[in-house]
């Protein structure tokens, strides 16, 4: 019972911690991001105020890298990954964020 209530601990800690995470240079609030949250069609799309290529690597709750793509588009189709919660990073140039993302 420990066990489990540690896993929940752990999952809220990461989830809260990586929902303000921020490095790199950031130029504001939306400087770079992406929306639907949570993803029902399969497809995000990228806010960005640039056009730079965009590197998109997305995480499992453990940590375990489960896709990854370089892309100049803004957007992107993630229909291959199976519904569940993810952390998502975007990097452009020197700004990368870093967000929950939720696929349903």
């Amino acid at each position: 019972m420990a066990k489990k209530y540690f896993y929940i601990t752990f999952l809220f800690c990461l989830f809260s911690l990586a929902g303000f995470a921020q490095d790199g240079k950031q130029q504001g609030n939306d400087a770079l991001g992406f929306y639907p949250n949570p993803v029902t069609n399969g497809k995000i799309y990228i806010t960005s105020k640039t056009s730079l290529d965009k590197e998109i690597i997305i995480f499992d709750v453990l940590g375990k890298k489960v896709w990854q793509t370089t892309t100049s588009s803004r957007e992107l189709n993630i229909a291959s990954i199976p519904p569940g919660v993810y952390i998502i990073k975007i990097t452009e140039g020197d700004t990368t964020a870093t967000r929950k993302l939720i696929v349903r």
